[in-house]
């Protein structure tokens, strides 16, 4: 690709299966002026990258007559438009393109509207199956067989000519697709062996069954729509979550605007039962808020000022105020659909591998099939009208569709599945290394961790423990220090009044000071308050036990005497030693990467059960994953911050944590949107599933294919079985890849 190649998307409609997007591959990559072309089946989109010279027309108009009809996707278009019933192949959908060409990897649809179904009428098959092309072409060429059997029983004179005008009915519209496909590259698709087996049937007087074969033909390629219909509406469901409107403050009034109109900094009223129209923090109210459509979690989490929301949850208990932090483009749901998307762009290596397979598995199923109706009457006297059918029926069972299809429904299904999970990967690659994953290396600071201090301790020595923790957050009112922070919030859990602090001064790298209800008040740490008022033994044996524990202890003084101490630490996360626990019960090790101080560290990894390496800078981090590596062990690093990209790009996994920066969800391989320490083992188990599923469908498409070969050619089967024998296995396969839709239980 030249460096100043133009690069211009478009939705594909239609797309079925990996032979389709070879055919719209090889098609365009003859088109003069394309440089590169990748085709995605799964996200109904095409990325072209040519030069100035190119006559885009002339390449949708290619497209289109294969049975494809495209759009452009401009770069102010992320949401194309629904399909509509009347964009079939001979319709000019594509446009001319000459517009925005460049930018276009910004402007990507939906995912629920480019999920691609598999049926090779290349029509939409969105709502009533009877109300689509697909349907229709079903019916009529049912009805015109139907029609055969009655007035061919009435005038049997006549039934062989009635026949071939029923197959006729649905054998046009393929036949026609075959013939440009082959014009476009691609002799060898399955619209070609059906209409030489339907042909060659009519040939050797077998009209009837070649009308019956073309009819089962269409009614496997529904089912197969049908079925992988359920993907969408998994994908769509998701799409959906976002309420379309919201209630917008402002100057004390408030207005329903388009969600999509919010700005980062705006305060929005969520009433009870309404779903959250974005990302955001609690500014005012409290209550439980249903985080089940996206987290999957069943129990309502509460949730007050400052915790963090989710766009698409549902606010059960109470009023709330909000105020937005992302916008509708980059809120928890898009960016769910845009990594979905991105995902589906990229191929497994097993994928890739049948891709490979299937380009000489076809041409090898028409030579077989060719010397099975050649062989047997040209050297051994047998009957050639009998090899001819048998050979006839061997091209419809070679037909690639449940082979091909096998891999890329279980990676669509399952992308699927963990985006609705919070677990998104970027691409098939990922999902299927992941499952492959030994050892896994976890951040300790918002990773392992909440992410800031909490108060866990208060002691009293002087004054009772309420005083401790009044006198300390008038000290820290006004401060946004993390451990003042962590003081405030503790003091407003409790609902306690904080009197007013006067003379309040800062004293670098000791503490603070200030009057508090007419004394002279001061918080600091240990070394200072001692400098002040000596701590007794026994004092400084409880700070000394606190800080082996981990925790950083801040001391209080008022009037003189030492009132009694705080101690906080950053504790980790609820769900983190299960989560460490289903990893270590699956076999993988694990290890904490930190930066902190090796006295917290250890606190914290004994607390867990987990491995430490502490003190360490983002060189040291990238250099342990190499030597985890140099073991022999498959590494996945999970972590949140800038300090964690090397790490995160050197494993064999890169993991980021939801509430990570961008440049760690951008170097990561894989994203775990909602910080759940547990969902780390629920991605990998994922991946092993995935991997089972698609192992099924190989052997599901290669095992019927086997058997009815053999059973074709000692003569038990023909053409009925044989066309059954591939659309059934289809339509087997894909209903197998949509079990990894269904939901798992989350801890």
């Amino acid at each position: 690709m030249t460096m100043n190649a133009i690069q211009s998307r478009y939705r594909v409609d239609g797309m079925d299966c990996a032979s389709c997007a070879s055919k719209i591959d090889t098609a365009v990559r003859r088109v003069p002026g394309v440089s590169d072309v990748s085709v995605s089946v799964t996200a109904g989109t095409m990325t072209v990258h040519h030069d100035a010279t190119i006559d885009l027309a002339a390449m949708a108009r290619k497209v289109t007559g294969l049975g494809y009809p495209v759009s452009p996707l401009g770069q102010n278009d992320p949401s194309p438009p629904a399909r509509a019933a009347c964009c079939g192949p001979d319709h000019d959908h594509h446009g001319h393109g000459h517009g925005d060409h460049e930018g276009h990897d910004h402007a990507k649809p939906a995912v629920a509207d480019t999920i691609g179904l598999h049926g090779h009428d290349h029509g939409p098959t969105d709502g009533s199956w009877w109300k689509s092309r697909k349907g229709k072409l079903t019916i009529a060429c049912g009805a015109a067989l139907l029609a055969a059997y009655g007035i061919g029983h009435l005038v049997p004179s006549i039934a062989s000519v009635l026949f071939i005008a029923a197959m006729l009915v649905g054998l046009i519209p393929i036949a026609r697709r075959a013939i440009m496909a082959a014009m476009a590259g691609t002799p060898f698709s399955i619209e070609m062996l059906m209409t030489i087996a339907a042909v060659g049937a009519v040939f050797i007087n077998a009209g009837e069954e070649a009308a019956a074969v073309v009819f089962l033909f269409l009614v496997g390629e529904l089912l197969e729509g049908v079925a992988a219909g359920k993907a969408r509406a998994s994908i769509q469901a998701l799409t959906a979550l976002v309420p379309k409107t919201a209630l917008l403050e402002e100057n004390g009034q408030t207005r329903e605007v388009a969600a999509d109109s919010l700005s980062i900094g705006d305060i929005i009223l969520v009433r009870t039962g309404d779903r959250i129209p974005a990302d955001g923090t609690i500014v005012s109210g409290e209550g439980a808020i249903d985080e089940s459509p996206v987290t999957g979690e069943s129990t309502p989490v509460n949730k007050g000022v400052d915790a963090t929301v989710f766009a698409g949850t549902i606010n059960t208990v109470s009023v709330l105020r909000i105020r937005v932090t992302a916008a509708a483009a980059d809120n928890t749901i898009a960016r769910v659909v845009k990594l979905v998307e991105e995902a589906q762009e990229s191929k497994a290596p097993t994928e890739r591998f049948i891709d490979r397979f299937s380009r000489y598995y076809t041409p090898g199923v028409v030579v077989v099939a060719a010397l099975v109706a050649i062989v047997p009457p040209l050297l051994l006297g047998g009957i050639w009208s009998e090899w001819i059918y048998k050979g006839l029926a061997i091209l419809l069972i070679g037909c690639p569709c449940a082979l091909v299809i096998s891999t890329p429904a279980a990676i669509a299904a399952s992308l699927s599945s963990g985006a609705r999970r919070g677990l998104l990967l970027k691409g098939g690659a990922v999902l299927e290394n992941i499952g492959r994953v030994t050892a896994v290396a976890l951040d300790k600071t918002g990773t392992l961790t909440v992410g800031k201090p909490n108060v866990t301790d208060i002691i009293a020595f002087d004054r009772s423990e309420r005083d401790v923790l009044v006198y300390a957050a008038a000290l820290e009112t006004g401060s946004s220090h993390p451990l003042a922070t962590a003081i405030l919030a503790k003091a407003a859990e409790k609902k306690l009044a904080v009197p007013p602090a006067t003379d309040a001064r800062a004293l670098g790298g000791k503490g603070v000071t200030a009057t508090v209800n007419g004394a002279e008040t001061f918080l600091g740490s240990p070394k200072s308050a001692d400098e002040r008022v000596p701590l007794s033994g026994e004092q400084m044996a409880r700070i000394t036990a606190l800080n082996d524990d981990g925790k950083t202890v801040s001391v209080l003084l008022i009037g003189g005497v030492l009132a009694g101490a705080i101690a906080m630490r950053d504790e980790p996360r609820a769900d983190a030693l299960a989560g460490l626990k289903a990893l270590t019960d699956a076999g993988i090790r694990t290890v904490m990467l930190t930066g902190d101080n090796t006295r917290t560290a250890t606190a914290i990894g004994k607390q867990l059960g987990i491995e430490v390496r502490a003190e360490l800078m983002p060189q040291d981090k990238q250099r342990i994953v190499g030597e985890l590596k140099a073991e022999g062990l498959v590494v996945a690093k999970v972590g949140d911050g800038i300090n964690d990209a090397p790490a995160l790009a050197a494993a064999d996994v890169g993991i980021a944590m939801g509430g990570g920066t961008d440049v760690a969800l951008e170097t990561a391989d894989a994203a775990v949107l909602h910080g759940r320490v547990a969902d780390v083992a629920a991605m990998i188990d994922l991946s092993k599933r995935t991997m089972a599923n698609i192992r099924q469908n190989i052997t599901i498409a290669l095992g019927l294919k086997a058997v009815f070969l053999v059973t074709t050619i000692i003569g038990v089967t023909g053409l009925w079985p044989a066309i059954l024998a591939d659309t059934g296995a289809t339509v087997l396969v894909t209903i197998n890849a949509l079990r990894l839709l269904r939901p798992v239980a989350t801890s």
